[in-house]
């Protein structure tokens, strides 16, 4: 694997943990705590490996430019700009979450999972639309 292949591996760990959460949504739903778990750890590790693998990246490419022209160009920049400031705000929220829950304190994991879950998933499906964008655009 090259450095250039990490943008692609990035957006498939996006990508995975989008499916993670939206399967763990579902079974919330239903009731099956113990599949949500299982799905909400999952993306929690798709999303760990995906900050390592970018930091990787990063540290090795540096930025890179975007050169669409035209009405996609502002587009492009304002869902970059609400991913940066979701992307950085998701963290904690996410930490918070998972703790809550690991620790049994399930009515304020409900409060601020409520936040956290749309948030995280927004971060997730706006990163792979940014990798197709950058790099397929």
């Amino acid at each position: 694997m090259e450095f250039t292949d990490l943008p692609t591996l990035n957006a498939g760990l996006n990508m995975l943990a989008a499916a993670f959460l939206a399967a763990g949504y579902c079974w919330i739903r239903r009731g099956d705590t113990r599949r949500h778990k299982v799905c909400m750890l999952g993306a929690c590790g798709a999303s760990a490996a995906f900050l390592t693998s970018y930091v990787i990246y990063h540290w090795q490419v540096g930025s890179v430019a975007y050169t669409g022209q035209g009405w996609v160009r502002p587009a492009y920049f304002t869902i970059l700009a609400t991913h940066v400031v979701l992307a950085v705000v998701i963290v904690p929220l996410v930490a918070l979450t998972l703790l809550r829950a690991l620790r049994g304190s399930f009515e304020r994991h409900r409060r601020i999972a409520r936040w956290t879950w749309p948030l995280w998933m927004y971060v997730s499906v706006t990163g792979v639309v940014i990798y197709w964008m950058l790099y397929h655009g």
